[in-house]
């Protein structure tokens, strides 16, 4: 479910009530480690956290008026959903917090590649999300950025 919300406040009201705790302490974790360089805003209709066309002028390669996306958080229709595009392109960072995940919340894991969904909202591992959240720095998240175009440019 993408929001027409234009900033993140907009977004955040228009949740109900249950939701809108969740994602202001994810949100609120996520500001806390997120190294400097990111920048939050209104992502694909959600919350997201990007590296902005002023650190990197190149921008997404699917459309480059974009700014590099990193990470999102988002309200979906039956979880609280959160993408990050590193666990995707590092297999060490994904096997971290796989390996991680079971130490902090007693919920099984339910992921897809990039998309890790918390259907019991009173489950989510704030505090790993927020280790998480400071694992990949702009310039290292660029860097494997960059190495995942060539490798897949070169296939």
């Amino acid at each position: 479910m993408q929001s027409k919300a234009a900033t993140v406040g907009e977004y955040l009201d228009s949740l109900p009530e249950e939701r809108k705790s969740a994602l202001r302490a994810l949100r609120k974790e996520i500001l806390k480690n997120l190294p400097k360089g990111f920048k939050e805003e209104m992502s694909y209709g959600m919350v997201g956290y990007v590296i902005p066309h002023s650190k990197y002028p190149k921008g997404y390669h699917c459309d480059p008026k974009l700014p590099l996306p990193f990470m999102n958080i988002a309200s979906q229709k039956n979880f609280v959903a959160l993408y990050h595009m590193g666990m995707y392109a590092d297999p060490k960072l994904l096997k971290w917090f796989t390996n991680e995940y079971p130490k902090h919340t007693r919920a099984k894991l339910d992921m897809g590649k990039s998309c890790v969904r918390f259907k019991k909202l009173d489950q989510i591992p704030f505090k790993l999300i927020g280790e998480l959240s400071k694992k990949l720095t702009p310039g290292k998240w660029i860097e494997i950025y960059e190495n995942e175009l060539k490798k897949n440019r070169s296939s």
